[in-house]
């Protein structure tokens, strides 16, 4: 399990190894056993008062790709350093703008396999999500089902995650083993 202690160490790092110019506010990072997500946040277009929703949309995707090859190097040596100091993959995302209008973006994030043993019920679920075309693989509805979970029950699973790191931070300041 990943620490608070842990989260903010890499987050620290982070802020202190990441252009200024990268973090219009605090880059978001999110870690798990395999991978940190580092979540920069950019300055949004100016169009003018004038212009369109569509328009400012298709602004934010063009800065978005602009950033994504200007920064690529930069972001690579970063990426290296990171992936030696903490032993994971780290991939990168962007938001341009904010509120409802922000164009959000993950790049090269990692896909880990997971073992799972579903019983017959579990397996038919994801089967009549495959014959139903909402996913094209077992994995695929799988993954499916666990972004739906996770978009309903956010709140519920924050609180969680707070849970598990408190008990977490009480191991660590307990007796050892």
């Amino acid at each position: 399990m990943i620490t608070q202690e842990t989260r903010e160490k890499v987050a620290g790092w982070f802020a202190g190894r990441l252009p200024q110019e990268w973090q219009a506010t605090h880059a978001e990072i999110t870690i798990d056993r395999e991978e940190i997500t580092v979540r920069l946040s950019i300055p949004d277009v100016d169009l003018g008062a004038d212009a369109t929703d569509a328009a400012r949309a298709e602004a934010r995707v063009g800065r978005a790709k602009a950033f994504r090859e200007e920064t690529r190097a930069q972001r690579m040596e970063i990426a290296r350093e990171a992936e030696h100091r903490y032993d994971a993959k780290v991939s990168w995302g962007l938001t341009v703008g904010d509120g409802d209008g922000a164009h959000r973006e993950l790049w090269t994030h990692v896909a880990a396999p997971v073992m799972t043993r579903l019983r017959q019920p579990q397996r038919m679920v994801l089967d009549t999500l495959v014959d139903a075309g909402v996913a094209r693989s077992r994995a695929d509805a799988l993954a499916w089902c666990v972004r739906l979970v996770g978009q309903h029950e956010d709140d519920w699973l924050t609180e969680l995650r707070d849970a598990m790191a408190s008990v977490a931070d009480v191991r660590a300041k307990g007796p050892a083993a």
